[in-house]
């Protein structure tokens, strides 16, 4: 063969010296994840759109056991939690309904229930959806059992992220991961807005209601969840009860003052719930605190 010759030489050097300049501009590769690092993470994505898994070394320490007045709610996401654990038939789970009503602490409190059973919990924001395919991958095949968290979901209706949601839940080609889950909490049962115009197009086929087209992809993306936890606004007698709760926390009793206090904090915001029997509590032992 014919020696190469200086041109090609020279051509061969030019096209290594572009490459490590363009080395050099390129962000460098993402560590691997550390899995022992923490049990709780957070999905990031940086700059140039790809995402990374970043550990949470502080998770809330709710547990089952203080989270009050919503039994049956408890009751049914830890069964579907421990089915899951086990390797055994399991749902990903919506928790919908009123504001400060346990959806969230729920979860939470199962990470630190089953930290030691394997489970792991990583929280994506609802902005980053459509990186959950990529996510799912990086989870294949890992011993731990996962929950995806999304917090407070809610979509509008000309966001297109939610299709990436509903292609992880059940709707592509690729099956699911039997060691990933999403547990999703929102304020909306379906997800999305709902109008009522939408519900025009409904129609009335041998007594059944048959709803248009709009209205059936909304209701097709919550569809995908196979549990649905609702939450309901607390009497006056179970906030009561909640603040009693959190009180014994701080050493402290619902006694006549506290209770009066627990009232008239309720109303000032307009709300009575598990989130605001906390910060309740918080703020009267703040001021005994004081006091004292």
């Amino acid at each position: 063969m014919d020696q190469p010759t200086d041109a090609m030489h020279r051509l061969a050097e030019r096209a290594e010296n572009i490459l490590d300049r363009l080395e050099g501009l390129l962000p460098p590769a993402e560590p691997a994840t550390d899995w022992t690092s923490a049990v709780a993470f957070r999905w990031v994505r940086n700059g140039t759109g790809r995402g990374r898994l970043e550990p949470i070394r502080h998770p809330h320490r709710l547990t089952l056991a203080q989270l009050r007045n919503i039994d049956d709610q408890k009751s049914a996401v830890d069964r579907n939690t421990r089915q899951f654990l086990r390797g055994l038939p399991a749902n990903n789970v919506l928790l919908w309904g009123s504001r400060g009503t346990g959806k969230s602490s729920l979860v939470k409190a199962l990470l630190n229930e089953y930290a030691d059973e394997g489970l792991r919990i990583i929280e994506v924001d609802k902005q980053d959806m459509l990186d959950l395919p990529q996510l799912v991958d990086r989870l294949q095949g890992r011993p731990e059992r996962f929950l995806l968290f999304c917090d407070d979901l809610s979509f509008e209706a000309d966001d297109a992220s939610y299709k990436a949601l509903k292609a992880v839940l059940d709707g592509s080609l690729a099956h699911p991961p039997e060691n990933v889950l999403i547990y999703a909490t929102s304020n909306r049962r379906h997800l999305l807005p709902e109008y009522m115009q939408e519900n025009e197009s409904s129609r009335m086929v041998d007594g059944e209601i048959h709803h248009g087209e709009a209205v059936e992809e909304k209701i097709s993306l919550s569809e995908r969840f196979g549990l649905w936890i609702s939450f309901y606004p607390f009497s006056q007698d179970r906030y009561l009860e909640i603040c009693r709760s959190w009180l014994e926390t701080f050493d402290l009793a619902l006694d006549a003052q506290a209770r009066e206090a627990a009232l008239q904090y309720a109303l000032a915001r307009g709300s009575r719930s598990g989130r605001v029997a906390w910060q309740f509590a918080r703020d009267f032992a703040g001021r005994k605190g004081l006091e004292g």
